[in-house]
């Protein structure tokens, strides 16, 4: 099973749950169960100019990347403005408010589970109190004390700069195995949002496909979404070929074959979030290695 959309402002609208606790908030849905989601509800935000999200609890885990502007955001008593390209977890059941900072927002919203919305219970808890705003933080990589925000550096995924030393005074993240970038066949991965941050439920991270890279047919056991930012990819799924560009947003389920390839000259790189979170071992079901080894037993019985 997988779904494609995209991203369009003309779809955004005020979710039943948060009218009246909110001003300047319009959401569009990307993935949930409406298209067979069980595990994530995953949505592109607005927020107006001097807009806000009243004080709010989910029994989900949420995480928020910045695409353009400044969103600040209380919760555990700090106050922390978010830029463009920094992200932040906040925990099933932890109470949080949202507001804009000195123009409008945009961001991407990644929920884990998927929202609870036939009605069988409530998911999500304005609190009615009001958090008092400390003095708002700047997202430290180097602080130790941080536990839930990150930033997408683009130069983390240079394999040329990382090929040397760092310096001591960069303003990112102590480079150790947890924090490394993860490269293979082309195709680079950097984790922003997982354990590392206190997420349990969901992870969400970067990908660039260099010219040439490709996966090859797979499948998973947790459901992934891709949110395509820079270039052009080709993909199967499922049996369907698709060319996907910077807006468009694919979907694909628990068992659901697929593969990319980067055909052109270019950088391809996208969002992409799982849920639930891969388990330790066989997070990766490849096509061609289960082939290989029916080919090779039938083989051997002839």
């Amino acid at each position: 099973m997988h779904h494609v959309t995209r991203i369009d402002a003309r779809q955004a609208a005020v979710p039943t749950q948060f009218q009246g606790h909110s001003r300047g908030f319009r959401e569009q849905r990307l993935v949930d169960s409406m298209v067979g989601s069980p595990h994530m509800s995953l949505s592109f935000v607005y927020l107006d100019d001097n807009a806000y999200v009243e004080t709010v609890l989910h029994s989900y885990e949420v995480s928020l990347y910045v695409y353009a502007g400044t969103l600040s955001v209380t919760t555990l008593g700090t106050t922390t403005h978010l830029s463009a390209h920094h992200c932040i977890n906040l925990p099933l059941g932890t109470a949080y408010a949202l507001r804009s900072v000195d123009g409008p927002v945009e961001f991407l919203r990644m929920a884990s589970p998927t929202l609870i919305e036939d009605g069988r219970r409530q998911d999500t808890f304005f609190t009615g109190e009001v958090l008092v705003e400390s003095t708002p933080l700047t997202p430290d990589m180097r602080d130790p004390r941080n536990r839930n925000t990150a930033r997408f550096d683009e130069e983390s995924m240079d394999l040329r700069r990382l090929a040397a030393g760092s310096n001591v005074n960069a303003p990112t993240v102590s480079p150790s195995m947890a924090t490394a970038l993860l490269a293979y066949s082309g195709i680079g991965v950097k984790m922003l949002i997982d354990q590392q941050v206190g997420a349990q439920l969901h992870t969400m991270f970067m990908v660039d496909y260099q010219p040439t890279a490709i996966a090859h047919p797979h499948d998973h056991p947790f459901e992934e979404a891709y949110v395509f930012v820079r270039g052009e990819v080709h993909a199967l799924i499922e049996g369907e070929e698709l060319v996907l560009h910077p807006g468009d947003v694919l979907w694909a389920g628990v068992g659901a074959d697929h593969g990319f390839e980067n055909r052109s000259s270019g950088l391809v790189r996208w969002i992409e979030v799982q849920a639930p979170q891969p388990p330790a071992r066989h997070s990766y079901r490849f096509n061609r290695e289960w082939e290989h080894l029916g080919a090779k037993l039938n083989d051997a019985k002839e």
